[in-house]
């Protein structure tokens, strides 16, 4: 497929990779195309929809200027996965329960971090030393008592929401790991703190926003030295939390399974996060706000939700989306409304055959929650080629 759908209502044009969009996040992308820095068109993926500010989906181009609640405050966010020797050969009910319990005990998920002694303490020293640095300016990014050395203790944990811990298999029957988080408490920290200050410079400057939550840094002022600091910090930390956990995760599966090897790392991608890139000419920031990078040397992670299909990628350098595409299949209801339309008998019909929670805590994160997969896939043809097609059999979440 192709665009399927472009708005002409900003200064720059706003073009869409599928007709599953509600008013609302047309209304969001407007806004963004209105803004005086954006540069050429804004992008909006096939699993697009309503965020805080900025639509989640969109990939947006600036010229010398950073919107920090379009980079939200996962910052970092994105996947990892890394494929097996395994197969399910190897698998029986019995043993992924175990390793469905194994990986819980190993890895904390929610608000709990490791216990002091067993967080990754060496990988986590150069961060330490660049976090004492950016609280220094800023000392509110640290509550009363708190140093830098305490988020030590969150490096390779998972967080809650939408992120997971999973064991798939492949179209091949291959086991694969895969996860999704990023730079938890500290990265959260970082853009609140950050949206706030670009608010409060709006209101300095009189900037006249269509939403006070597009607020945005000048490159060369001070705040925005300062923001892109931080959030270089933190787009680092959340990548290599992700590789502790991923190392955690295989650690996990080592006690419960015969001996194996790694064959095949796919990515470590973000999907939340800015970066300078070139495009249509000139040298801009790019800001992809649930979007992964899809150049055509890129290899990207597309997960369904917790019961469905899940894709390894190679991008196609398609120069319309600035070389990106989906982050997954996306939300069609809020957390409030899936926990109010949806039972825990319907989150076990809908995650049938994978080791998960089926509690009332996780109904939110349940497949109908989510867009078809399967028709964002069908959307983004042009953006990406699959590689793998994974379902998962272990799901943890936070």
């Amino acid at each position: 497929m192709t665009i399927k759908q472009t708005l002409t209502a900003g200064a720059v044009p706003v073009k869409i990779w599928t007709d599953d969009i509600d008013d609302k996040s047309k209304a969001q992308l407007a806004n963004i195309a209105r803004l005086p820095f954006i540069h050429h068109h804004v992008a909006a993926m096939p699993d697009v929809h309503v965020g805080i500010g900025a639509t989640v989906g969109a990939v947006i181009a600036t010229r010398q200027a950073i919107i920090p609640a379009a980079v939200g405050v996962d910052i970092g966010c994105g996947m990892c996965a890394a494929r097996t020797s395994l197969t399910a050969n190897d698998l029986d009910a019995g043993t992924l329960k175990k390793v469905f319990d194994q990986i819980s005990r190993d890895v904390p998920v929610g608000r709990f971090q490791h216990r002091e002694g067993r967080a990754p303490v060496a990988a986590a020293l150069p961060f330490e030393a660049g976090l004492t640095k950016i609280t220094a300016k800023h000392p509110k990014l640290a509550a009363k008592g708190q140093k830098a050395s305490d988020w030590v203790h969150q490096l390779g944990s998972l967080g809650g929401g939408n992120h997971f811990i999973e064991v798939c298999l492949d179209e091949a029957d291959r086991v694969w790991v895969m996860l999704h988080s990023g730079s938890r408490g500290i990265g959260n920290k970082i853009g609140s703190y950050f949206i706030e200050q670009a608010r409060e410079e709006a209101l300095k400057f009189d900037r006249q926003l269509p939403d006070r939550d597009l607020a945005w840094f000048d490159e060369g002022s001070d705040s925005f030295a300062d923001y892109t600091e931080a959030v270089s910090w933190a787009q680092d930390y959340a990548r290599e939390n992700r590789a502790q956990m991923m190392t955690a995760v295989l650690g996990s599966m080592q006690r419960h399974l015969r001996p194996f090897e790694v064959t095949e790392e796919a990515v470590n991608c973000h999907h939340n996060y800015v970066e300078r890139e070139t495009h249509f000419g000139e040298d801009v920031w790019v800001t992809r706000k649930g979007a992964i990078r899809a150049k055509a040397t890129d290899l990207g992670i597309i997960p369904g939700s917790m019961g469905a299909k899940s894709f390894i990628v190679r991008g196609t350098g398609n120069a319309d989306s600035f070389h990106s595409c989906s982050h997954g299949a996306g939300r069609r209801m809020s957390r409030t409304e899936a926990g109010k339309h949806f039972t825990t008998a319907d989150l076990e019909v809908q995650t049938e055959g994978v080791v998960c929670r089926k509690d009332r805590d996780v109904v939110d994160e349940i497949p109908g929650a989510y867009k078809d997969i399967d028709s964002v896939m069908a959307n983004q043809t042009d953006l990406v080629e699959v590689l793998h097609t994974l379902k998962q059999v272990v799901c943890v979440k936070g």
